[in-house]
């Protein structure tokens, strides 16, 4: 029997998981559900499902429920759910700051119910092929740049696009960042628009993140250094070139066989088998609060750091010529 699903949020993100729920051979979109009436029949009626209003009318009706609605709703609206029995995708980040994080997680805990946070990045195909090979990471090098778009331009660049590298780091290192030093800017936002960051974890590791939404081009390539090797990924094309020193300092290549498969896909089937096989996910609500954390740590440190750009400006500094 299909797992009986509904999509909460019918904008853009909610539109792709309607046609990866409807496509699926072990779920069913039984209802799709918007506050703007128009917007829920106009998604319910291109897969047969039931338009509503009221996250309330859930209950009873359906297993699990994606959740795409704008960040500072996830709490709400997550945790009426898992309070009707219901099981929860949430897009990330997984709520607007921590405490709400921690609602979450304990309203998940305490019905019993899998809060899965919609962390895309780790169900592509190329990075689950890393984690693979992830033996001791020594040096992170990653960058992720959009061209630019009014979306999603109500949170800085960090909660948009950085997140999904701090995210991965952060599983393959296996431990918080001791510390963090990160500068940003606004350019066409009132947010933060383009943002790099320095991580130093305690065995050494560092890590060199950048992410900017007001780029020429679009990019998106992680290249990890770990002892006798180097990989180098690229997330949008999904292939992973491993380069490998051997014997005699030889250095071997290999391009790892990675299959095409759709990374919304392959986190739908893994949610199904957590709602299935009551199985902790792979991106819980701990590890997804723990990404956020560290995502706010650190706006604080561009906080700090355009202070002193700030006081710099207001003083008239001006660059002083070396002396001879």
């Amino acid at each position: 029997m299909k797992l009986r699903l509904a999509v909460v949020g019918a904008g853009q993100f909610g539109r792709n998981h309607c046609r990866a729920i409807h496509e699926s051979e072990r779920a069913e979109l039984c209802a799709v559900v918007d506050t703007d009436p128009t917007r829920s029949a106009e998604m319910a009626a291109l897969y047969a499902a039931q338009p509503l209003t009221d996250i309330r009318e859930l209950a009873g009706k359906v297993d699990a429920a994606v959740v795409a609605v704008p960040t500072t709703a996830h709490e709400a609206v997550g945790v009426a759910l898992l309070e009707a029995g219901i099981d929860v995708l949430v897009e990330k980040p997984i709520a607007v700051d921590l405490p709400s994080a921690g609602r979450l997680i304990e309203s998940a805990e305490r019905h019993g119910r899998i809060l899965q946070v919609g962390h895309l990045e780790r169900f592509n195909p190329a990075v689950m092929e890393l984690e693979r090979r992830v033996t001791l990471p020594l040096f992170f090098e990653i960058h992720r740049l959009n061209l630019f778009s009014p979306r999603s331009l109500d949170v800085d660049v960090v909660l948009d696009l950085m997140i999904h590298d701090v995210d991965i780091v952060l599983s393959f290192t296996g431990a918080e960042p001791q510390e963090i030093r990160a500068a940003g800017i606004s350019v066409l936002s009132e947010k933060v628009d383009i943002a790099n960051v320095r991580f130093q974890f305690l065995n050494g590791c560092v890590a060199n993140l950048t992410a900017s939404r007001v780029s020429t081009e679009r990019v998106r390539k992680l290249r990890l250094f770990q002892p006798q090797q180097y990989l180098s990924l690229d997330y949008e094309r999904k292939d992973l070139a491993i380069f490998t020193v051997g014997e005699g300092r030889k250095i071997g290549f290999e391009q790892a066989r990675i299959a095409k498969d759709e990374s919304l896909k392959l986190q739908l089937e893994a949610f199904l088998d957590c709602v299935e096989k009551r199985n902790s996910p792979k991106c819980s609500g701990p590890g997804a609060r723990l990404t956020l954390g560290v995502a706010l740590s650190i706006l604080d440190k561009i906080r700090e750091h355009s202070e002193v750009v700030s006081q710099s400006l207001a003083s008239g500094w001006k660059q002083q010529s070396n002396p001879r």
